[in-house]
């Protein structure tokens, strides 16, 4: 599967979010992971949108988001120019007798241990989809109880930012 990240700069509205789903949505894009969250200026938020062009190009989107009043700059992010991660927390069944294997694992992929009971553990871990996909492959076998994943969330590589002051304005 083909996907593309894109980096969204929008004003901190209601109504945004559904917005720009709902066109993705109209025009047959499966949005793959999608993050969103306020930037230094509080008048603005970033939303990463991951979204599989397999069937579908992605031109039309991005000139019918740019259209949307709410919209102030959309950067598409390929892997090699960006730094791209995700977070999950994973609640793993650790008794006795597996709890070391367990926190060897975690320790491996350098996750930390944010809870501890008597019978789990749950496991935070940032880091590429791959590396966190190994470590829920890792995991699986001592029974996973529960899964929570975010988005991916992702910034250009180097010193230029989507929320330059002067870019910003001229793409508005």
């Amino acid at each position: 599967m083909d996907t593309t990240t894109l980096s969204v700069l929008v004003e901190n509205k209601p109504g945004v979010l559904a917005r720009i789903s709902g066109l993705f949505a109209r025009r047959g894009f499966n949005i793959e992971s999608l993050a969103v969250g306020p930037t230094e200026d509080p008048g603005m938020s970033r939303m990463t949108i991951v979204v599989s062009v397999d069937t579908h190009p992605l031109e039309q989107v991005t000139k019918q988001l740019n259209k949307l009043i709410n919209v102030i700059k959309i950067v598409e992010l390929d892997a090699d120019s960006s730094v791209q991660r995700e977070l999950v927390f994973v609640k793993v069944r650790a008794n006795a007798a597996n709890r070391s294997e367990v926190l060897e694992i975690a320790q491996l992929f350098r996750a930390r241990i944010v809870d501890v009971a008597t019978e789990s553990l749950t496991i935070e871990s940032t880091g590429t989809r791959d590396k966190l996909d190994a470590l829920l492959e890792m995991l699986a076998p001592h029974g996973i109880a529960e899964l929570a994943q975010s988005g991916i969330v992702a910034v250009a590589r180097g010193s230029r930012s989507i929320t330059d002051r002067n870019a910003a304005r001229q793409s508005a």
